[in-house]
């Protein structure tokens, strides 16, 4: 049995689904980075601009090395998809999200996977290993590496396991076999475009991540800008509507790996409960979970602009608390909120007490 083949058993057997090896160096995909780039559709997130050389030209990042074993790991669970949900004061997180950190996850994984290269390699060997962090654009060598193409949402889709996947890569001094890219099955299919509610699609293959629901709830630090937040509906971290609504995922396997199942109360929390969240219970509850990158104001910012979009006055005085918070950023998109849901019912509302009173606006 070849290394190659050695190191493709070994990582199945430390629990992932996928793994495929692609050659270190420039492919055309790289340069459209760049292009990407300067056209703005980073947004605010600066670290991606900043390593730009290096994720452009492999060899500035890692000078001695020639192959990438990309890994992935499939994180889908027997829970409905936020297309699903009915219920308007439930909330979205997005489903990636529902157990543990998959940084830490993943890589505990990847480094007992390059101890048994170390071991099985005839010769020295040189490895870096990243789980979605390092100036390293995964998703190229992924499709290089055999794992899937890029659907038109820019997710990485295989057509067995579909796009519910974590990524995770070793690249390294070895020279192994490598694997070839599949070919672009999504034909004329464009339900994730037609389906994303802010447009972040802007044709297949092309995220405007400043309009991306994603982006929003997680990467940006401020004001979430006033046209999109009726259009972000209930999420209120991360969205999931694209690989929702893709076919590929129809049939789509779960996992039974423990590290991803939900953990209690984050498949469709109610909004009210997650609203009166204090921050250290906050810091608590999303302990080691993907949640915690967006920061305690971050989130109740999205819990307010959600409450504001379920149109219900009955959540007006959860929202009153929110618009009376110490921090300006929650204050202010929980002042929004209230004024959206007055402008919709038609209604005026005051907050007396306990108890809010309406009367149809004149």
């Amino acid at each position: 049995m070849s290394l190659t083949e050695q190191v493709k058993r070994k990582a199945l057997e430390l629990g992932f689904d996928l793994v495929g090896v692609a050659p270190f160096e420039p492919v055309p995909e790289l340069n459209f980075y760049k292009e990407w780039i300067e056209a703005g559709y980073a947004g605010k997130m600066g670290y991606l601009e900043r390593n730009a050389d290096k994720r452009c030209v492999p060899h500035n990042l890692e000078p001695e090395a020639k192959s990438v074993i990309v890994c992935a790991a499939v994180y889908h669970t027997r829970q409905p998809l936020s297309t699903e949900i009915r219920e308007p004061r439930r909330g979205w997180i997005s489903r990636y999200a529902w157990g543990d950190d998959y940084h830490d996850v993943l890589k505990a994984r990847l480094d007992r996977l390059v101890d048994f290269l170390a071991e099985a390699s005839a010769e020295p060997v040189r490895t870096r290993v990243y789980v979605d962090t390092g100036p390293i654009l995964e998703r190229v060598y992924a499709r290089y590496a055999g794992i899937g193409w890029f659907g038109k949402n820019t997710c990485i889709i295989n057509q067995q396991k579909g796009s519910w996947l974590f990524l995770a890569e070793v690249v390294t001094s070895l020279e192994l076999a490598y694997d070839a890219p599949p070919p672009d099955r999504c034909g004329t299919c464009n339900r994730c475009l037609e389906a994303c509610p802010t447009g972040a699609i802007l044709e297949p293959y092309v995220l405007d991540a400043r309009r991306c629901i994603s982006y929003l709830t997680i990467e940006l630090r401020d004001a979430i800008p006033v046209a999109l937040r009726p259009l972000m509906g209930n999420h209120v971290f991360g969205c999931d509507i694209c690989q929702d609504v893709c076919p590929w995922n129809r049939k789509a396997p779960t996992t039974d790996d423990p590290a991803f199942q939900p953990r209690p109360g984050l498949v469709a929390p109610d909004l009210r409960e997650l609203a009166e969240l204090s921050e250290e219970t906050f810091r608590a509850r999303f302990r080691k979970s993907p949640v915690k990158r967006s920061k305690y104001a971050g989130f109740l910012r999205n819990v307010a602009v959600a409450l504001g979009n379920t149109r219900d006055p009955e959540v007006l005085p959860t929202l009153e608390r929110l618009a009376r918070h110490e921090n300006p950023l929650v204050a202010e998109h929980a002042q929004w909120a209230v004024a959206e849901i007055q402008r919709v019912c038609d209604y005026d509302f005051s907050y007396e007490g306990e108890e809010w009173n309406s009367t149809l606006a004149e």
